[in-house]
């Protein structure tokens, strides 16, 4: 079983050349149907030539497709992965392809702060900033069925347990060599390693990842900072 991507391997035909033959099947079309009419050929002959060329006229615009920068297609025939193509451009290929658009821009999820209890049982709001990409199209495309919400997910999964494992500060927890308030790059990294490893199943590469936002819960933010004074 395929679980990795691969280079598209098929016939690619520039866009203008396929443009050009697509013209002329439907330029042959009519003129087949006029040569039946004025006798220069067969009439039954030239209907069905006239209505043939018109079919594949038809079937031969479904091959065009457009790539942006930071763009790929997915090309599947009949539900068999055949690669994945990422040249910019105008191109012809075969009109029975199934040609899935997947963004490799990078992206950025802004997750609002979430309530989740700390390593000691406060409630404390905390959110993140990611910065994600599309780095493998075959596990983005089949793996998970819709890898961007995959990823917002996932990333709120990472968010609670990176702040079941660690204290808000050391006001309860003075031995902690860690906590989320002043752990600083290191937090940041065991989060950006966490969310790495739960988004490399949907091709996701995690360019960085940082907590945005840190706070005790409104019901005991005023209580803490009573203690911490």
């Amino acid at each position: 079983m395929e679980t990795n991507e691969r280079d598209y391997k098929g016939s690619v035909v520039n866009g203008f050349l396929g443009l050009l033959i697509n013209l002329l099947i439907l330029a042959a079309a009519p003129l087949c149907i006029v040569g039946a009419i004025n006798g220069f050929i067969p009439e039954v002959l030239g209907i069905v030539c006239g209505i043939v060329l018109f079919i594949v006229w038809f079937i031969h615009l479904i091959g065009f497709m457009t790539l942006e920068p930071n763009e790929a297609r997915v090309m599947v025939f009949f539900g068999k992965y055949k690669g994945t193509f990422r040249r910019a451009g105008f191109y012809w290929v075969n009109p029975f392809l199934d040609k899935k658009k997947v963004s490799l821009r990078a992206r950025n999820l802004n997750a609002d702060p979430i309530k989740v209890n700390d390593l000691t049982g406060n409630p404390i709001m905390i959110g993140v900033v990611l910065v994600w990409r599309v780095k493998d199209t075959f596990k983005a495309s089949f793996e998970v069925d819709d890898y961007s919400r995959f990823v917002d997910i996932q990333s709120e999964a990472a968010i609670r347990n990176l702040a079941g494992a660690y204290p808000y500060d050391n006001l309860e927890d003075e031995d902690a060599s860690i906590t989320l308030r002043n752990g600083g790059e290191e937090v940041n990294e065991l989060l950006e390693k966490s969310l790495s490893e739960r988004l490399a199943i949907a091709g996701i590469e995690v360019m960085e990842a940082r907590i945005s936002y840190l706070a005790y819960a409104p019901e005991i933010a005023s209580a803490m900072l009573q203690r911490q004074q």
